[in-house]
Formats: structure tokens, sequence, C-alpha cells
């Protein structure tokens, strides 16, 4: 079996395979919802849903640093990786041990066409594409809901000391742009640039998520204070996480609007 992946790196299998390690969370709760749970045999520290797995399994290190010699010991038929979540290095050195897989996603499509290769990869194109057209209907579903809402000027923190943002080229900026948030960011050269309070005084409205830094309501009380503008703390994992989390994402943002 010869597959291509998001990097459309060639990686060919003699069978569909039965042993999985996934260094990435949102694609680690999607293998699950595929029904594969009892073929995963390593995960990150990182890989937080469904709540249990990370004591069912092997934690072999976080998604920036990995501990290779356990992975070797699970003997894994495929890695799953993603570009911007793992290094290359840890690409090339995972790519010793078995096939790696690469996902590179930046909008909803390239969700969709994952989800999709990662279900023929698997033998579970069925439930792969009953995920995908939940994901699609609810997305209509939400576009139809919020087509006569005005757009807002938005920046979407993701880190603290000092602020960070989500730029273009960005998943989480083809998120806001469904939810007719215009990213204040998004000419910006680098995928998640410093952002400072001249810059984050222009926005309407200030989205704090909760992942990678962890913002709590207590930020939120500090740049209301501070800026004098609309701020509002976020699920992170339903702007960032790219697997099956966005069978609810939707739902989640009708809650925000």
């Amino acid at each position: 079996m010869l597959v291509r992946d998001q990097l459309n790196r060639k990686l060919e299998f003699k069978k569909h395979p039965q042993c999985i390690v996934s260094l990435v969370p949102s694609q680690t709760e999607l293998l699950v919802d595929l029904g594969l749970k009892s073929s995963l045999v390593g995960s990150t520290k990182f890989c937080v849903h469904p709540k249990k797995l990370r004591k069912e399994i092997q934690v072999v290190g976080g998604t920036k640093n990995v501990h290779f010699d356990k992975i070797k010991e699970l003997e894994p038929d495929i890695i799953i990786c993603n570009k911007e979540e793992n290094t290359k290095e840890i690409v090339e050195e995972c790519s010793k041990i078995a096939q790696v897989w690469v996902s590179d996603i930046f909008t909803i499509a390239d969700s969709l066409e994952m989800i999709k290769s990662l279900g023929e990869i698997f033998n579970v194109s069925e439930k792969a594409s009953e995920i995908v057209a939940t994901i699609v209907s609810e997305k209509q579903n939400f576009l139809e809901l919020i087509k006569e809402k005005q757009v807002r000027k938005v920046a979407y923190l993701i880190w603290k000391n000092p602020y960070m943002a989500a730029g273009s080229n960005t998943f989480v900026n083809d998120l806001l742009k469904l939810n007719k948030f215009e990213n204040l960011l998004s000419e910006a050269a680098t995928r998640y640039p410093e952002i400072d309070y001249k810059t984050l005084k222009k926005a309407d409205l200030v989205l704090l998520s909760s992942e990678p830094y962890p913002f709590k309501q207590s930020d939120v009380l500090e740049l209301k204070k501070a800026l004098q503008t609309e701020v509002l703390l976020v699920d992170g994992e339903y702007f960032s996480w790219y697997g099956s989390r966005l069978q609810n994402a939707f739902s989640y943002f009708k809650s925000l609007h």
C-alpha cells in the first residue's frame, strides 16, 4: 500500500498499520474516535483526550522533546507527526524507527483531508467519512447562523511575557475568519508574532486562549483594565485542535456569539 502524507512524502506499507505511536494530541484523539484505541501504543504527555489514555499507554515525551528509545521499544508500524507541532529533527529520527506520516494543517479543508487519509491508512474509511460529514454539516449550520453578524477586529493571544498572538498562515487564523473575526495580525510576517498594548488597543475583542499558555480569568481582568477593550477567555482546543474535536467546535463557537 503506497500513500502520501501532507508533505507529499511517500510511505509504503505491506498491510494496514496495526501498531501506532502518535506525537500529535489532536490526532491522538482522532485515532481513538476512529476506533483505533487498541492500536495506539504510545503518545505524548500533551495527549490529554480521552482523559484516561495516558494511564493506559506509554507516554514517550512531549511534542518537542521525544524519548526515541521508548518509541523504539514499542516497535510501531507507523508514527504520526505534524509539521508545526513536531520538529524536522524529530521526524527524521523517528523515520529511523518506523514509517512517519506527517500532517500539515492550515485550514478546515486540510483537516478533512487529513481525517480521510488516516481513515484510508488504517482501514476505517467509513468512520472517517462519518466524522468528516459531521464537521461539514456543523460548519454549514454555524455559517448560516452568523451570516448577518458584523465583522469584528480580533487579537488571539497564545502567550504572555511577552504577549504573542496567532498571525497569518495558521489554523487558528482560518477559524477566526469563519467566526467573522478579522485577525489584527493577519498581515504579520511571522506566524506567531509578539504584540504590544498599542496594537491590542485597536482590537474590538481580545481572545485569550487556554493553550499553549494557560490564560486565566485574572489575565482577562488585567488586560481589560489596561486596554479598556472587551477581553474573553476561550477554549484553545476548539480553535487549534484539527481532528475529531472539530465536530463540537462549532457548537462552542455559537456560544461566543
